[in-house]
């Protein structure tokens, strides 16, 4: 029971990182507005003063969503990777078991990367984004995110006897 909700769990993950993928790229548009408004550092009341520059490059606002983007989708890919990899030896012995997490880990550390490091790292402590209200709204998402995908990779890494 407990391979199947971990099995199940990374599957969760998969469709979540895949889930935001997909809708940032049939929303390209209001995506790259978004980016664009958190690179520009602009309407910041609270504190106006940035220790770097702001980003308003055209292009370099486009690197930065096709990067968040293929790493969402690369997070879902290796999570479903892993969650296969799971569900085919979930009735195996131990060893084979806890070795077909290698992939479902990956994707769970991925995941980890984009909503803590790149959302609430360097967007919210370098850009700032929880300055404006749409930039709270994403930085308190992109939180929830790493921390349950987190916790999903705790349950799955902790060893199956």
């Amino acid at each position: 029971m407990i391979r199947t909700l971990k099995t199940l769990l990374v599957a969760f993950v998969a469709l979540l990182c895949l889930l935001y993928a997909a809708q940032n790229l049939v929303n390209l548009q209001a995506a790259y507005g978004f980016v664009a408004a958190v690179l520009s550092m602009s309407d910041h009341v609270a504190y106006p003063d940035h220790i770097g520059p702001a980003i308003e490059s055209r292009a370099l606002t486009w690197i930065v969503l096709f990067t968040i983007v293929a790493l969402e989708i690369l997070a879902g890919l290796l999570a479903a990777r892993g969650a296969l990899d799971m569900w085919k030896t979930r009735r195996g012995d131990a060893v084979r078991f806890n070795r077909s997490k290698q992939y479902a880990l990956a994707g769970c550390g991925m995941g980890l990367v984009v909503w803590f490091g790149l959302f609430s790292v360097i967007g919210g402590a370098y850009f700032q984004m929880w300055q404006t209200e749409l930039g709270g709204a994403s930085l308190n998402g992109a939180f929830q995110f790493a921390v349950l995908i987190g916790i999903v990779m705790l349950f799955v890494n902790s060893p199956d006897s």
